[in-house]
């Protein structure tokens, strides 16, 4: 490992102006106009893994944005078969007036790169790049079989991805798949990001009476379906955050000891918090602490709310309807279909009769779990202690990946999800970075974890 390490800090400098050629591409996959854009960004991925050495790269056409495949499988049948997934494409750039430079033409400032995808997700896509690229130069070959799946529509919630990989399962047959598409929980604190919450998103609508009608003339004598829905969201959690669901948390996989022992020993401020948010108190499941809540326990949250006169001045109606988005950040175990029927059951039995209630589910996603001490894992722990020179910490994530549990039910594959990104680094905003120490050191990381993994026996 001397010798690829010294070749990777001898190479910083070269692979920051590399990675500057990869962001310029205006790769943003949901503008129609950008389309081409998008192409050339799959073409520039295909050259990339070429580049580097991998074999039998192919871009495979979907009815959407290409998906980029490329391997290298010569370390033996012994050794594991690891496969990395990152995507292209990027979020839009609006508003343009909030960022520094122009989105599409990478700068550096106070160590960080700034540019659209740098940390969500090329820079982190380019992390893996460099360092089998460092394997590969100074040793011919990998210590590991190695797969790569970079798909151009993640931000647009990877429409053709599952269809791609439920087809072609096995091309994509792996004994891991790695992802670096998230945060490390702060600078200077290496983590490991082991779960990741699903979710059931929901819509209510409540009809009352058949058109707007005069509150002095009917107020009193007809049910307002804004206060109707006002009182359903209300009897959906009492007054500690416990979600009042029937059934909701039969299938809640419980935090282990060791679970909370590792979230107690994350570097967290509640104080900080509070002052970053401007609140002067925290709300949630009694019981937990703010990181196990945020990230390890299942929610309901409405996300928005509508109905009535929401001009300027007053204007005195009943309303005919009223609606709310309402959305639960589902654990690993809790199924989407599942909670989606219990919640239309529980909301249809507290709707009062005067109204009409209507539950749609808009979509919904499986939360996903990798243990703690898997080999892999275990592999990755090592490996970031290498890079970073510290002892990584877990974490889980409160979002969703939904690909990641699409990883594990059709290839079997359990998936660690090792983020060199930085919570504050304004992914999908103006002004998105990534750090350079920690692009760095994802590269030694990687090209460590490389190695780790070819010492776990098949």
């Amino acid at each position: 490992m001397e010798k690829i390490i010294s070749y990777i800090d001898s190479n910083k400098d070269k692979y920051v102006e590399e990675l500057k050629e990869f962001l310029k591409i205006p790769s943003v996959s949901t503008n129609p106009e950008n389309r081409e854009d998008v192409r050339k960004c799959a073409e520039f991925v295909k050259s990339e893994l070429k580049a580097i050495g991998l074999e039998n790269i192919k871009i495979y056409e979907t009815p959407g944005h290409p998906i980029v495949y490329g391997d290298w499988l010569k370390a033996g049948e012994d050794k594991p078969t690891i496969l990395i997934y990152g995507h292209y494409d990027v979020q839009p750039v609006d508003p343009l007036n909030l960022w520094t430079n122009p989105p599409f033409e990478p700068t550096i400032r106070n160590g960080n790169i700034y540019a659209r995808g740098s940390a969500d997700d090329k820079g982190q896509v380019f992390i893996h790049m460099k360092s089998i690229q460092a394997h590969m130069v100074n040793n011919g070959s990998l210590p590991v079989n190695i797969k790569f799946l970079i798909e151009g529509e993640e931000e647009i919630g990877s429409v053709n991805l599952d269809n791609f990989i439920s087809s072609n399962k096995e091309l994509l047959k792996c004994d891991n798949v790695v992802v670096s598409d998230s945060a490390m929980f702060d600078y200077d604190v290496p983590s490991i990001c082991y779960g990741l919450r699903g979710l059931a998103y929901m819509q209510v609508e409540v009809t009352g009476p058949n058109r707007d009608l005069h509150s002095g003339s009917f107020g009193g004598a007809v049910n307002n379906p804004i206060n109707a829905l006002a009182h359903i969201i209300a009897k959906l959690k009492d007054d500690k955050g416990k979600i009042l669901i029937d059934g909701f948390y039969d299938d809640v996989l419980p935090l282990t000891e060791k679970e909370r022992e590792e979230f107690k020993k994350l570097p967290f401020d509640e104080k900080k918090y509070k002052e970053g948010l401007e609140i002067n108190e925290l709300f949630g499941e009694e019981g937990y602490s703010t990181l196990e809540r945020a990230s390890a326990r299942p929610t309901l949250d409405c996300n928005g709310i509508w109905g009535g006169f929401q001009g300027e001045g007053a204007k005195t109606i009943l309303p005919s309807k009223a609606g709310a988005k309402i959305s639960m950040r589902l654990v690993p175990n809790q199924e989407p279909e599942k909670i989606e029927k219990l919640f239309t059951d529980f909301v249809n039995k507290i709707a009062p009769a005067s109204v009409k209630v209507k539950v749609t589910s808009l979509h919904g996603g499986k939360g996903a779990i990798t243990p703690i001490d898997s080999p892999a894992i275990d592999a990755a722990v090592e490996a970031l202690r290498k890079g970073f020179g510290k002892v990584p910490l877990f974490t889980r994530e409160g979002g969703s990946i939904p690909v990641v549990n699409t990883f594990q039910t059709l290839l079997e594959a359990d998936t660690i999800l090792l983020g060199f990104g930085l919570p504050d680094e304004n992914a999908h905003s103006p002004d998105e970075h990534l750090n350079l120490s920690n692009f760095q050191r994802g590269i030694l990381s990687i090209a460590h974890y490389l190695n780790e993994l070819s010492k776990i026996k098949k």
